[in-house]
């Protein structure tokens, strides 16, 4: 790529900050970085958190320890993903996570035509057994597969969920970032389509209306509405969370409600 992936821009947040805040959004327990021996990293959401891996070199089975440590006294589950992966939905976390059913130690999607270890549900569990296969010289996350219970998730599946074959038919969550041309493309493509609406004294012209826009992040979407996240404006995500976080990931099929906070709201 020649640079790291974490830090570039997409929609006015990066790639990193996205995918931790989505996550955030998504799940009740916490959420986890983890960065190599002393990477730099951009500003993450608040709340997450970051774990350093103490060793270099290792690939992905190497983070998926560090990770699974980090969170087992907290949480018996957890969606595993890359940090380069701009279209990941809401809808196709929870499914997944579905898939870790009692006796299950990781829900692996096959989708788009290839195991996807990286947007995965784990037992947080299998740290130890991760760290014991890593000292053995086992490298791959298939070598993995070979010792605990996996349920492979086909598109089928998958698409059987309807809030994921609504907003995600395609499965472009497990699209990822590989080379520049990737990451143009990407960048290239348009925001997601978010239903925006007012309400009190910010409802002007029919503004309690719901209207579509074109909005990657909250930020963008009080832009696309006129108004600007400041302390006399609130936002309702999806009819609970409420929020003034402008970088706050916004993905197809969300609505957005603006109020005024000077009225209550």
């Amino acid at each position: 790529m020649g640079r790291p992936k974490a830090w570039l821009e997409w929609h006015g947040s990066t790639l990193l900050y996205r995918a931790a805040a989505l996550l955030a959004r998504t799940v009740d327990g916490p959420v986890v970085v983890v960065a190599a021996p002393g990477q730099e990293l951009p500003p993450l959401p608040a709340g997450v958190s970051v774990a350093e891996d103490p060793v270099e070199g290792l690939g992905p089975m190497q983070g998926l320890a560090v990770g699974l440590a980090a969170v087992a006294d907290r949480a018996e589950t957890a969606f595993v993903c890359s940090t380069d992966m701009p279209f990941l939905h809401p809808a196709f976390v929870r499914r997944v996570l579905r898939g870790l059913a009692p006796g299950v130690d990781v829900a692996l999607p096959v989708a788009r035509g290839f195991r996807q270890p990286l947007a995965a549900g784990y037992r947080t569990s299998l740290a130890g057994l991760v760290t014991r296969l890593l000292a053995e010289g086992d490298l791959r996350p298939g070598m993995l597969y070979k010792h605990c219970e996996v349920v492979q998730l086909s598109d089928d599946d998958l698409l059987a969920d309807t809030q994921l074959a609504r907003h995600d038919p395609e499965l472009e969550s497990v699209v990822n970032v590989n080379s520049p041309d990737d990451y143009a493309a990407a960048r290239d493509r348009l925001p997601p389509e978010v239903l925006v609406e007012c309400f009190g004294a910010l409802a002007r012209n029919g503004g309690h209306r719901p209207r579509g826009v074109r909005a990657a992040t909250l930020g963008a979407a009080a832009a696309e509405a006129g108004l600007t996240l400041d302390r006399h404006v609130v936002a309702a995500l999806n009819g609970d969370q409420v929020t003034r976080d402008g970088a706050l990931p916004l993905v197809a099929g969300d609505t957005v409600a603006f109020l005024s906070a000077d009225a209550g709201g």
